[in-house]
């Protein structure tokens, strides 16, 4: 399969961390739109031990840090 365009969305796995850290996430695919809009190709290049999967839009590490400070 070639992907040529952007990806839509992003997965990541996560691993919940203990009461007062921060989840670890870890980048493991791309979620890709159909040109007919009526689906999507979920490209993994990992799987989870623990099976939760999330999908969000991919932030750059300053988003994210701004995001974090509101």
């Amino acid at each position: 399969m070639t992907q040529t365009k952007q990806p839509a969305l992003v997965a990541y796995a996560v691993e919940d961390a203990r009461k007062g850290r921060k989840a670890y996430w870890t980048k493991i695919g791309r979620l890709f739109a159909h040109e007919d809009d009526k689906g999507f190709d979920l490209v993994l290049n990992a799987l989870p031990v623990n099976g939760r999967i999330v999908i969000r839009q991919e932030q750059t590490r300053e988003e994210a840090e701004a995001d974090q400070a509101e």
